[in-house]
């Protein structure tokens, strides 16, 4: 399907703008919702067998606190207003991760709220919304 839009939610003022925004564009273009919430999680660590254990515990905690918090109440408010929807919570490095989502997706479009932090680490490491702009292989839609 080529009318998917992957919308990147984590919670913000600015996600949930982004969700106003996508959920409008689904209205008008028929469009399927992927809702997608990433976990930054580095897999460069290095761990005793008892760490990596308690990680990967933790790793099934976040997923599960993501979906109630996050990503539950988007697709309730998305597939209540006759959408199609589905959510996905992934580990890694927001961008990458939100890219390769919208190739799994076959996403048309990236759908990222802006959330106006600044200062010295978006100077160094930039944000996910500058960083999905510069790499996504598909449009990026940055709602103020």
């Amino acid at each position: 399907m080529d009318n998917v839009v992957l919308l990147a939610v984590d919670g913000s003022a600015g996600s949930d703008r982004a969700l106003d925004h996508a959920l409008k564009r689904a209205k008008t273009a028929g469009s399927k919702l992927v809702i997608a919430f990433v976990i930054e999680w580095s897999p460069y660590t290095f761990n005793t067998p008892e760490e990596n254990a308690q990680r990967h515990e933790r790793r099934e905690a976040e997923i599960d606190r993501a979906n109630e918090m996050v990503v539950a109440p988007a697709l309730a408010r998305v597939t209540g207003e006759g959408i199609e929807a589905e959510g996905v919570v992934r580990h890694g490095q927001p961008a990458e991760t939100l890219i390769r989502l919208a190739r799994d997706h076959n996403a048309a479009q990236i759908v990222i709220g802006r959330r106006g932090q600044g200062g010295l680490k978006s100077l160094i490491f930039g944000s996910v919304a500058g960083n999905l702009i510069q790499t996504a292989p598909v449009p990026v839609v940055v709602v103020p």
